[in-house]
């Protein structure tokens, strides 16, 4: 058995040399190009022999400046960092590769004050499609390089930013209320909400929140809306200063999964017993929630169904140039999830 390890990459010639053919006739067999004078059989799989005892990988750099399709996908992540596009990436490479394609991950992670170019995200990668995770106008030189690209790019979950591509997001809303209006029917009243402050101005979920407290309740108690980072301990501290207030909350509702485990923690730490004593809501449904203690529950983010509408329209318009890109908007409804960390409030 033949072995790689430790060889520099395979190139054509060294197929050619290996199958006793032509570069050209490697090229032609390993590309599938139809030849005007047949490639006799005995010596495609002699080359197709060739290429696999030595390891062959196509290069998709070459290939792309051949204007060929290189079968990649370009995806422009905006937080590594964030457990939410862990989950995003891990469905858009397994939705890609169920399409034949591999995915080039690209991290915006530079200051906000710094212009960021597509060159430098995607390191001249070339890319059949791009894929969008995450609202990006703190990057304008990026936004304007993609638009002024010819590669078709696909946004998702791209918030309450101004629409330039087609956009695949969350019906944010209707997730919040369906929260709310679980924690309702088990009888809470007094239910405050932590808002986790993103890299962008996006406030549909708090905006919800206001909107059901004024139409269910009159308006939200004073103290009862807390704006915190989006982390552990912003959800920790959050709900510290929430359980200080003369009148505490029965149940807390979060804007994302990753503040609602800082309140399970800063629960526990306190001694306020969840559900019995409050119940908490998150939103995205991340890995982690349904391991928590309780298990936490949470409106889970169509993400599977999300990021298939993405990869299939990106593919789609990658492969039909003439195919309209205009600006459009494809919406999902988050599903509510219940699990361990509501229940009535105590009498």
């Amino acid at each position: 058995m033949s072995t790689t390890k430790g060889r520099p990459p395979a190139t054509m010639r060294d197929i050619a040399a290996v199958a006793e053919v032509s570069q050209s006739t490697v090229s032609r067999v390993l590309s599938g190009t139809p030849t005007s004078v047949p490639i006799a059989p005995e010596t495609r799989a002699r080359v197709i022999r060739a290429s696999r005892e030595l390891g062959y990988r196509p290069n998709p750099l070459a290939r792309g400046l051949r204007g060929a399709s290189t079968n990649l996908i370009g995806a422009v992540v905006r937080d590594f960092s964030d457990p939410f596009f862990a989950g995003a990436i891990e469905a858009l490479v397994v939705e890609s590769m169920a399409h034949g394609y591999n995915v080039v991950l690209g991290h915006v992670h530079g200051r906000l004050d710094e212009a960021i170019s597509l060159t430098s995200v995607l390191e001249t990668r070339h890319t059949d499609a791009v894929v969008l995770l995450g609202d990006l106008q703190v990057q304008p030189q990026l936004l304007a390089d993609l638009r002024s690209s010819s590669v078709p790019v696909v946004g998702l979950w791209q918030g309450t930013s101004p629409l330039e591509f087609p956009t695949a997001d969350s019906d944010d809303r209707a997730g919040i209320r369906s929260g709310l209006e679980h924690l309702e029917s088990l009888g809470h009243r007094r239910i405050a909400f932590l808002s986790a402050e993103l890299l962008v101005d996006y406030r549909v979920r708090e905006d919800a929140y206001a909107d059901f407290m004024r139409d269910r309740f009159g308006g939200v108690p004073p103290g009862y809306l807390e704006r915190c980072p989006n982390t552990l301990a912003g959800g920790d501290a959050a709900l510290r200063r929430l359980l200080e207030l003369p009148e505490p909350p029965t149940a807390v509702a979060t804007s994302t999964d990753l503040t609602a485990v800082g309140v399970l923690h800063a629960a526990h730490s306190l001694g306020t017993i969840v559900p019995d004593q409050l119940s908490v809501v998150g939103f995205d449904d991340i890995l982690i929630a349904s391991h928590t203690v309780p298990a936490l529950t949470t409106l889970r983010m169509p993400i599977q169904e999300i990021v298939g509408h993405a990869v299939a329209l990106a593919i789609a318009l990658a492969r039909d140039p003439e195919a309209p890109r205009e600006p459009s908007l494809e919406v999902f409804k988050p599903v509510l999830i219940v699990r361990d960390s509501t229940a009535p409030p105590l009498a």
